[in-house]
């Protein structure tokens, strides 16, 4: 008896990754894969639809990807200026958190989730910092900030 080929409707360790059509034996997929949920047989209808529906997120991915870009552009272009109280040697009173950048980005028409700023601690000395944005897993921004003392 030859294997018989299924649909991943789920990613299965050492198998593959949900939406690839594998091949396994039929008793793999009786007994475990179908009844777990894990994946379908794979009939031509399926088959075609499954098609569809990665062509249809490939096309989402790429137009995504796109507008992400043309934000990176204007965000590595973009530089904030942030007047701070600071002491003699330069160290702020406070700190710069990624929640004052989100609201200084969004007064400047970026409007940018406070949680995809990349500050691994708070600003505390006045200077120049860059400051890393993830957009997207591949889709990494970097702006300028100036922190200056307040008079």
């Amino acid at each position: 008896m030859g294997n018989i080929q299924v649909i991943l409707s789920e990613d299965v360790h050492a198998l593959g990754d949900a939406g690839e059509i594998v091949s396994v034996k039929p008793g793999y997929a009786r007994n475990f894969l179908i009844p777990q949920g894990k994946a379908l047989i794979a009939t031509a209808e399926r088959v075609n639809e499954v098609e569809h529906q990665k062509r249809v997120i490939s096309e989402k991915l790429a137009k995504e990807l796109k507008d992400l870009t043309a934000v990176k552009a204007k965000l590595d272009a973009t530089k904030l200026e942030i007047a701070a109280q600071a002491g003699d040697e330069g160290k702020l009173f406070g700190s710069v958190t990624a929640q004052n950048l989100a609201e200084l980005l969004a007064e400047k028409g970026l409007d940018v989730d406070r949680r995809k700023i990349q500050l691994s601690e708070p600003i505390k000395t006045t200077g120049e910092h860059t400051v890393a944005i993830r957009l997207r897993s591949d889709v990494i921004a970097e702006f300028k900030v100036t922190v200056t003392a307040a008079e």
